[in-house]
């Protein structure tokens, strides 16, 4: 039996769960189709997202279509969990991207699609809810192929549309304006086919088009467009047919070294942690010794204790995974989110959408544990590494990463809910970043004044493209010192750059190592070890900061904020009232476009701003004014830099104090 690893993608509200529960009805794992806003649906099984009706943690269910079986994701549509569709696009064979036919494409839409083809994962499109009021086709095709890409096709037409009666009926071949639009799209991806056509029409059959549609879909070159509703069963069957039909399946060798990517870390009640893994190749198997890499590059290993498979809908005990599927695998105490298991080498992480651009301290509440709270905040950055704990250790203080106000909210229920520890928050503030501007060296030598520490350290710093982060080299020998010592500079490097001159992440930057030097070990005759004659790690994890600090404000810093880009559609008569608003919040509007007695207008704002464009538009265009909003890039800042947010302490001073101090404790001793 063939394996398809399938995740069904979409704007919040699409209808993606819906559309889960009827695949799952049709395919007759479940006898009932769950209902999101009866908080009885397969998938949403936490409690907060059966309150709330929307997903928050991906979900695997499993059903069988003939030969194949499906494993199919549900991942949330709230941009504010967008961390949870990162994590499992790098596991899917396919994808599912859903569409309302009501609200058309919208802001997320567009951010998944993008992704979807830049990770070239075959995709078909469903366009949900024809049985709504104001739904669209031919409207709503003309803005996929817009606004999303032009390499699609429906492959149906509709009736009855915005009717409960609405239904979807597939083309066939006796459809010559549907043929022609196929020949037309596939003939310019396949120079054979287009060769065959131009020779004899009459010869590329019908047949031959649907194997072309097929195997351009599963080189994501194409994206068929299917039309339905979740609610009444409309063209689900025809999806289904879709699926097994245009998506490729799992591939893998269950013989070879076993090898696989963790996308997604649970805990049993008695706090277990369970790692779901997609399988590359290979077999595990219950009771094997497995190693596993995360993407710092060090190996660890745990014996496996239980696995789970997904079948027919249900988690079930199984004594092995394989390659291509989909398990949970339970003992491996160490492992965490983007690991690599078995003998593949770690990959290096990369981020599919933008990180996370707001930041908000937790403050605990009265007669909280901090030691619960620490714990809790811990285990939750365990299943969502994006949220990125900051502890403030002068302060007491511990801040997260956020991508929006309710990602903070459920945070604080899920803290309640789960772990019985009781927060609130201060005001969310936004994440910047700092570049540096130019070159800057600085070096300290081993016994040389003001140099405490026995150490030689030499760094220079020098910008990088934007987007490439940080890179440590060296310009020393590898030999010229012990590598243990190495390594403490290098890790130093990294931890020190979380916060520059300006207290943001330091970023897009090269550091080399250009001086190197230490003590051997020794110690007086006949005496033990002497570690005031004798260099250790800890002297140059301590100088490193110094001398880092002083090549970076050599070269200088450019502080750096989140921008986003808008869109918003209004009445074109409030266009003049939104003008000073824009201004105010610090806005870079385009051009509008008026169509008729709408207005479009697109631009860009700051990140920190757009939480309050979306409170003032209402008022401003009489309730009619549509905002679509999606990080774009960091723009350097204009004016002063933004304060960093108290949680980190005017880190530059903080920072030289603690330095300050080192001095004097090394210079005492």
């Amino acid at each position: 039996m063939h394996t398809l690893n399938l995740g069904i993608l979409a704007h919040v509200d699409a209808g993606k769960t819906s559309l889960t529960e009827r695949l799952l009805h049709a395919a007759g794992v479940i006898d009932e189709i769950g209902s999101v806003d009866d908080g009885n649906t397969q998938t949403d099984s936490l409690a907060l997202e059966r309150q709330r009706g929307i997903t928050i943690k991906s979900a695997v269910v499993s059903f069988v279509v003939d030969d194949t079986a499906v494993n199919l994701i549900d991942t949330p549509g709230h941009p504010d969990f967008i961390a949870e569709v990162e994590r499992v696009l790098g596991v899917l064979d396919g994808a599912v991207l859903v569409i309302s036919a009501v609200e058309g494409v919208q802001a997320q839409t567009r951010v998944l699609m993008r992704t979807l083809r830049r990770l070239r994962i075959p995709t078909l499109i469903f366009v949900n809810k024809i049985d709504r009021g104001g739904a669209q086709y031919e409207t709503l095709l003309e803005s996929i192929a817009e606004r999303l890409s032009p390499d699609v096709v429906a492959l149906g037409s509709t009736e009855g549309l915005g009717t409960r009666d609405a239904r979807s009926t597939p083309f066939t071949a006796a459809d010559a304006a549907f043929t022609t639009d196929l020949v037309d799209l596939l003939t310019g991806r396949d120079d054979d086919l287009l060769a065959a056509y131009v020779d004899a029409p009459a010869t590329v059959s019908y047949h031959r088009l649907r194997d072309a549609l097929a195997a351009q879909t599963g080189r994501a070159l194409v994206h068929p467009v299917f039309f339905g509703s979740a609610a009444t069963g409309a063209g689900v069957a025809e999806l289904i047919a879709g699926i097994t039909e245009l998506l490729p399946t799992a591939h893998g060798d269950a013989q070879a070294p076993a090898s696989g990517t963790v996308f997604k870390i649970d805990r049993g009640p008695a706090g277990e942690k369970a790692a779901y893994v997609r399988m590359v190749s290979g077999t595990v198997r219950t009771r094997d010794v497995l190693r596993f890499r995360g993407a710092d590059g060090r190996e660890k290993e745990g014996k496996v204790s239980a696995i789970s498979v997904f079948d027919s809908g249900a988690e079930v005990r199984s004594t092995s995974v394989g390659a291509g599927r989909i398990g949970t695998i339970h003992g491996l105490g160490d492992i965490r989110i983007g690991d690599t298991i078995g003998e593949a080498a770690a990959e290096p992480v990369h981020h599919h959408f933008a990180p996370p651009t707001l930041e908000t301290v937790v403050v605990p509440g009265r007669g909280t544990d901090r030691g619960a709270l620490h714990l809790a905040l811990g285990r939750l950055a365990e299943q969502d590494p994006l949220i990125d704990l900051r502890q403030d250790d002068i302060r007491q203080e511990v801040s997260v990463s956020l991508y929006g106000e309710v990602q903070k909210e459920v945070i604080q229920a899920t803290l309640a809910d789960d772990f019985g520890v009781d927060v609130t928050f201060r005001e969310t503030t936004t994440i910047c970043l700092e570049r540096p501007l130019g070159s800057g060296a600085a070096f300290e030598i081993i016994d040389k004044d003001p140099n405490p520490f026995l150490a030689t350290v030499g760094l220079r710093v020098d910008p990088a493209p934007i987007g490439s982060g940080v890179e440590f080299r060296r310009e020393v020998e590898l030999g010229s010192m012990p590598y243990s010592f190495m390594r403490a500079v290098e890790e130093t490097v990294l931890t020190t750059l979380d916060q520059g001159i300006h207290g943001w992440r330091v970023t897009d930057c090269t550091v080399t190592m250009t001086h190197s030097g230490y003590w051997p070990r020794q110690s007086h005759s006949h005496a033990v070890f002497d570690k005031t004659m004798s260099s250790t790690a800890g002297d140059f994890r301590n100088l490193t900061p110094l001398v880092l600090m002083s090549a970076l404000r050599k070269a200088g810093t450019t502080v750096y904020e989140p921008m986003h880009h808008f869109r918003i559609e209004l009445p074109s008569d409030t266009f003049g009232p939104l003008v000073p608003v824009l201004a105010r919040l610090r806005a870079v509007p385009g051009t509008p476009e008026v169509r008729g007695a709408t207005c479009v207008l697109e631009g860009e704002i700051p990140a920190a701003r757009v939480h309050e464009l979306q409170q003032l538009l209402p008022e401003l265009t009489r309730g009619e004014g549509v905002l679509e909003s999606v990080f774009a890039q960091y723009r350097p800042v204009v004016g002063s830099a933004p304060e960093r947010p108290r949680t980190d302490n005017d880190p530059l001073h903080r920072k030289e104090y603690l330095l300050r101090t080192l001095r004097r404790v090394a210079a005492g001793a």
